[in-house]
């Protein structure tokens, strides 16, 4: 195993705790900052030890040390997630520095944004704005000779969507068509197979709801698209320039 997995595996489960904090506090509006960490139930502080990513909730027994309350098992599966993540960002991208870069952050946003969607049906500007200045300047930095082809990865994606939502604003919301320009700003070609991997996946939610409840029930549903295109961002970060290639090379 590449020694670079610790480190980032390490990371992750540290980021991933902040983005457990990111995406219950952002749409509040509440300060990321302070108050510190503190239980929901008994608003009593979160001591240091008790503040480990995934050890401390399974050493507490998944039980807040003061009031003895639940802590909701998403916190644990959030950091591990995100550590999984960085760890696979890592090993997949270890020698192209750009495209670690560049996927380790994505990835740190679309943890966020992807719960913030199914918990709120939002996708805050204030994640998307960031990670689109983030996405151009890192990119200018690191790969200069490919940030074209991100922009226009970027604006096309956006247009994408941004198109339906304009004709159909009960539909589509122009918060996915946001998302899904900034996931082009960072993958650049890769955002082709990124954008088919959320469509499929949405479209066979959508399927799979449609059979369980009956279609006029299931047509009321409102299913958020965040997810899937996060979804397709992870799939386009590890695997999106590879699944070009070989789709290309089969012409």
């Amino acid at each position: 195993m590449p020694i670079v997995l610790l480190p980032a595996v390490a990371f992750g489960l540290l980021i991933g705790s902040f983005l457990n904090v990111v995406a219950y506090r952002l749409p509040r509006r509440e300060s990321l900052v302070t108050p510190g960490s503190h239980c929901p139930s008994c608003d009593a502080p979160v001591k240091p030890q008790d503040n480990i990513p995934v050890l401390s909730w399974l050493l507490l027994g998944g039980r807040c040390r003061g009031c003895s309350e639940p802590i909701a098992k998403r916190y644990p599966v959030v950091e591990a997630m995100t550590a999984v993540l960085f760890g696979a960002v890592a090993l997949v991208h270890l020698d192209d520095t750009p495209r670690l870069v560049l996927g380790i952050v994505l990835v740190a946003f679309l943890v966020p944004i992807a719960l913030i969607d199914l918990d709120h049906k939002l996708i805050p500007n204030r994640l998307t704005a960031p990670a689109a200045i983030l996405a151009v300047a890192l990119g200018t930095a690191l790969d200069p000779g490919g940030e074209v082809e991100r922009l226009i990865a970027g604006a096309a994606a956006c247009a994408a969507l941004a198109l339906p939502s304009l004709l159909h604003p009960s539909g589509m919301g122009m918060g996915d068509a946001k998302l899904i320009g900034v996931i082009g700003l960072f993958l650049g070609q890769a955002i082709v197979p990124a954008f088919f991997i959320a469509f499929v996946a949405g479209t066979a939610i959508g399927i799979g709801i449609l059979v369980r409840k009956g279609m006029f029930e299931g047509r009321r549903t409102k299913i958020p698209f965040g997810p899937f295109l996060a979804l397709g961002g992870v799939v386009g970060v590890l695997a999106g320039n590879e699944i070009v290639s070989l789709y290309l090379g089969t012409f």
